[in-house]
């Protein structure tokens, strides 16, 4: 069966591999938005919940493009060996262990920029709280774009047994492309956020975060690292 991009998709069939990751990626996301506390007992309890919104719908889109990004490329390669279950594995560990620091992340930006009316589980008193906030969201974005990068460059080193035609070779060069460059900006900020001191004015704080505003050239950067695009 073949995509709208021209792939055909090989993965007919879910493993079990591709199961455990997609039960992963739910309950990740449902420890998002279940918190260990009482259910809200009066409309000002309610408020307050509804207020986290905002902090969880972005922890959701970042764990969902990660989904999407594995479950994408399981029904292009359907590839079921070691390697692909050890990054599997590995980008499921590392979903787990980012999940609660990245709804904290959140809250704490939300907060910021709200001044206060959207609620904070962490609160930020120092430039070196700013620096570990902004870390711990480098390293998690950087070691997850890295496992599903080598996802893409296990099914290129595949490509005999797979039999991927030119077309498809090059795209699966551009969706590499794409989480290696991601990686890179990811490290950009990593490396921003350890240049901060205390000594800096508080604007020198959001260097870190606008750093990721070079995601949007990720796309294009990718295709030319590509090279040019087969003739059909």
């Amino acid at each position: 069966m073949a995509s709208t991009d021209g792939f055909r998709e090989r993965g007919a069939q879910v493993t079990r591999t591709e199961t455990f990751v997609d039960a992963a990626f739910a309950f990740a996301i449902t420890l998002l938005i279940i918190k260990l506390e009482s259910i809200p007992a009066s409309s000002a309890e309610l408020v307050a919940t509804l207020k986290n919104i905002p902090a969880y719908a972005v922890s959701f889109l970042f764990m969902a493009v990660h989904w999407n990004a594995h479950h994408r490329w399981s029904r292009r390669y359907g590839l079921d060996d070691r390697q692909t279950t050890v990054l599997s594995m590995l980008l499921v560990f590392l979903v787990l262990i980012y999940v609660f620091p990245l709804r904290i992340l959140f809250s704490t930006f939300f907060g910021w920029i709200s001044r206060g009316y959207l609620p904070s589980d962490y609160r930020i008193d120092s430039m070196f709280d700013l620096q570990v906030t902004f870390a711990v969201y480098a390293v998690a974005s950087m070691t997850m774009s890295l496992c599903i990068s080598l996802l893409y460059q296990h099914a290129i080193a595949c490509r005999d047994a797979l039999q991927l035609s030119p077309h498809e070779l090059w795209i699966s060069r551009v969706h590499r492309n794409i989480w290696r460059l991601q990686m890179v900006v990811a490290a950009l900020s990593l490396a921003v956020a350890l240049s901060l001191n205390s000594g800096m004015p508080a604007i020198y704080g959001a260097l870190p975060g606008l750093v990721y505003f070079l995601s949007a050239a990720i796309a294009p950067l990718s295709f030319q690292l590509a090279g040019p695009e087969p003739k059909a």
